[in-house]
């Protein structure tokens, strides 16, 4: 008798739903504050078609999930990110791309594999859809509907993280892009007013899946890990993408407006970071705050058999400007991802920090929400229940807060016992108490990736 092995991320509520609807008037258990007006949009991969041979998480089309709130009601939406790789599967009725975990594959004409399906940034007036090997998608709100690639008129010639950082004061947005080609790092920034200004390379020695960095006030930090993307490896019978746990971590600081000429390289451990909560300066030092694992086998090969490999926890890197010196903390032993801070304050030193808290599970589930107090050295955890697991909780602030917590954590919420999903929305001052509203949502809503808070005026153009 044979069995056949179920993928874990095509099974449950990893799996896609194929329907796109408009659902008004939702059902809330509890009182959404009047308040708390805007959009809550959160994407994910949600493949259109059955992939071609092995399926890995991050390879799915790009969904986009939206919940609209206003004056005490809720509308939510699901729209397909319309990418090209979206577009010509459409069309041919069927999946024509692999994935990441199949040998690379020639399609004719090329098609962009660019799937749009990892985070989501508000900039100049515009939602983006954002992948980190390709340009992102402007998404009209809230009607979730894709406009297209968005380019900056033809400026944007790099991969563009998923992870764009927009500093609150100035308006300005600073990116990078990597790739297995040189020069395998380019860093850029947009204005304010949303023109791309220039893109400069930056130098490492060799090509590394680099997720995200991090801002301050007057410096970026890029994260040089040993997750290397090597193609010779094919050859030698090895993945491309493996972790060398050999090498050390370095990060490089420059000045926001610098280049190669003049970005500092310090040196720690190996260790792999996909998420930093923040980074801020502080006398001579630079602090970065980032949810740090030893090493990584996200898709599927770790240059190590250590079991606490993969288990992600707050940490804390202190760079010193003057004398180079580097320290490493770790802030708490509770797993941890998906860190956000108030953006408000985002490359500022910030008093508070929220985290997924993560399951003992086989695949990547939360369990509840963690909220640090660096200033007391304290935490606050928020249990979803049993069989209950969340999504990135982003927050949300008050109208005219003048506290740093004021406001609200938002997640989608799924009960896998009952099959049923929610909008939940907290009180960031208090994350222990009774959610101060649930959003039923008629439809489930896949596990999926980053979310953002559009507020009512960014909906309203101003």
């Amino acid at each position: 008798m044979s069995t056949t092995l179920v993928n874990p991320y095509l099974d449950g509520n990893f799996a896609p739903v194929q329907e796109e609807i408009t659902a008004e008037n939702l059902q809330v258990i509890g009182e959404l504050p009047p308040e708390l007006s805007g959009m809550f949009v959160r994407n994910g991969p949600n493949p259109q078609y059955s992939p071609i041979g092995q399926y890995h998480w991050f390879d799915g089309d790009g969904m986009l999930h939206g919940v609209r709130i206003n004056e005490g009601k809720a509308i939510y939406r699901n729209r397909y990110v319309q990418t090209q790789k979206w577009q010509a599967e459409h069309d041919a009725g069927k999946a024509i791309l692999t994935g990441l975990l199949e040998p690379p594959q020639a399609v004719h004409p090329p098609i962009s594999r660019n799937a749009a399906n990892t985070a989501l940034v508000w900039h100049d007036g515009q939602l983006l859809a954002v992948w980190e090997a390709g340009a992102p998608h402007a998404i009209q709100v809230p009607e979730l509907k894709t406009i297209g690639e968005y380019t900056y008129n033809g400026k944007l010639t790099s991969a563009f993280t998923a992870h764009p950082k927009v500093d609150p004061i100035t308006g300005e947005m600073v990116f990078f892009g990597y790739s297995f080609m040189p020069p395998y790092l380019q860093y850029g920034i947009v204005s304010a007013a949303g023109e791309l200004l220039w893109t400069v390379p930056i130098e490492i020695p060799a090509p590394v899946m680099m997720h995200d960095f991090a801002i301050t006030e007057n410096y970026t930090i890029f994260m040089d890990l040993p997750l290397t993307i090597r193609p010779e490896r094919i050859q030698q019978g090895k993945p491309m993408i493996m972790f060398e746990c050999d090498r050390p971590s370095r990060f490089g600081i420059l000045p926001r407006h610098g280049d190669n000429s003049n970005i500092r390289w310090f040196e720690s451990p190996a260790c792999y970071v996909f998420h930093t909560l923040n980074a801020y300066e502080q006398g001579d030092e630079v602090v970065l705050i980032a949810c740090r694992m030893s090493s990584t086998s996200v898709l599927g090969f770790s240059g190590t058999e250590d079991p606490d490999a993969n288990i992600p926890r707050l940490h804390q890197w202190r760079f010193n400007l003057n004398t180079g010196a580097v320290s490493e903390s770790r802030l708490d032993d509770h797993a941890g991802e998906f860190p956000r801070v108030n953006e408000n304050f985002l490359g500022r030193q910030t008093r508070y920090g929220y985290v997924n808290k993560s399951a003992a599970t086989p695949v990547p589930l939360f369990e509840g929400v963690m909220k640090y107090d660096f200033q007391n050295g304290t935490s606050q955890i928020n249990i979803f229940g049993q069989g209950r697991y969340g999504g990135e909780s982003v927050f949300a602030p008050r109208p005219n807060a003048t506290a740093e917590d004021d406001g609200w954590l938002i997640t989608f919420v799924h009960d896998e016992t009952a099959n049923t999903s929610e909008l939940l929305v907290m009180n960031a001052q208090d994350v222990t108490a009774e959610p101060v509203a649930r959003v039923l949502i008629p439809q489930r809503v896949p596990y999926g990736f980053h979310a953002a808070w559009v507020t009512e005026k960014q909906l309203q153009g101003f």
